[in-house]
């Protein structure tokens, strides 16, 4: 990297001097330090290009990575157990909780991985982090993945997860009245819809929303899409891979798959909208924000500059992305105790 400064004339610094001052604002490498170190890594270990895998393959090949991250903080406490889908089929959920008296407010939290991959337990290291700082409960709930189910069973099993959540709050620990969604990527997509789906159909009441690098539309034109075509980590390709393994292109309009595209976003819960600068997923995140905002929500949008779509997951591994998280962590605290953070 100092090689890099040198060779662009010391690009990105200020001199000052008896001859006067030689400010220069450009941006000697795009990516933060740390990306560029996991991806040099990513590089090293000869990944095959992951839109090529089966799922099955593909599975195994991201638990087999997951297996060798880092575990992230520790909690007061993780609990697992089983919760009813909504074919029935029971499904696992994991819980994390503050090492703090509670009750405390709760976060259901749906993973990420294009909704074909991952589980309750593959976003581990990030949900500890934001039960540690947002000194909340975290229930990561799993939905059935595409393409042995495909939509709507995972929009239909998120929906069945925050109906379980709601009504066991309490039993679990939380706070009576102090429910919010999460999501990363696939996940915020699902927490998006049913965020949109408790204010249509009477409820649970939710504090807020906090969608993480979410998708939020079927429309590939963005010019995120097209910047971003090759990554990194996150392609054009293997979002087309996971889109057609999870919908059908004539169903791709339906807000429960875009929920950008629904008639009104009026009466969400306040929302913070997280984007990633090197991500095909960052203006269709930017619009939904500021879509919610123009219909009357409070909304806080967060754009990563320098970081990419899997970024803020990466606990210790990407530490750049801890400002971030922390970031989304008082979010969190914020829905839960909106009159406190307006005093201050």
């Amino acid at each position: 990297a100092c090689d890099d400064l040198k060779a662009a004339d010391w690009m990105g610094l200020h001199f000052r001097g008896e001859s006067g001052a030689r400010p220069d604002d450009r941006i000697v490498r795009p990516f933060r330090p740390d990306v560029t170190a996991m991806l040099e890594a990513m590089a090293e270990a000869g990944l095959p290009p992951l839109h090529t895998l089966p799922p099955a393959e593909l599975r195994a090949t991201m638990a087999a990575v997951g297996e060798q991250s880092p575990k992230g903080p520790e909690v007061g406490e993780v609990r697992d157990g089983t919760f009813p889908g909504a074919d029935g089929t029971e499904l696992r959920w994991r819980l994390y909780r503050p090492d703090t008296p509670g009750p405390h407010p709760l976060t259901l939290y749906f993973h990420g991985g294009g909704w074909v991959i991952g589980s309750e337990v593959s976003d581990d290291a990030f949900c500890r982090d934001l039960c540690v700082r947002s000194n909340s409960l975290i229930v990561s709930c799993d939905y059935r993945h595409a393409p042995e189910a495909r939509f709507p069973a995972a929009v239909e099993d998120a929906l069945a997860a925050l109906d379980w959540v709601a009504k066991e709050a309490q039993a679990l620990g939380g706070a009576p009245g102090k429910l919010a969604v999460a999501g990363w990527s696939a996940g915020g997509n699902l927490a998006a819809v049913a965020t949109q789906h408790a204010r249509d159909h009477g409820g649970p009441a939710l504090s807020g929303q906090l969608l993480i690098t979410p998708v939020t539309d079927s429309d590939f034109s963005r010019p995120s899409y097209v910047e971003n075509a090759a990554g990194p980590v996150l392609t054009r390709e293997l979002m087309d891979y996971f889109w057609d393994h999870y919908v059908d292109p004539a169903d791709r309009q339906d807000p429960r798959v875009a929920p950008i595209r629904a008639s009104s976003l009026a009466g969400l819960p306040p929302a913070m909208v997280v984007v990633s600068q090197f991500d095909p997923l960052r203006d269709e995140g930017i619009a939904y924000a500021e879509a919610m905002k123009a219909a009357g929500v409070p909304v806080t949008l967060l754009v990563g500059r320098g970081h990419m779509h899997t970024s803020y997951s990466a606990v210790d591994v990407i530490l750049s992305g801890a400002e971030m998280r922390a970031q989304m962590a008082e979010a969190l605290d914020g829905f839960f105790e909106p009159r406190r953070h307006a005093a201050e």
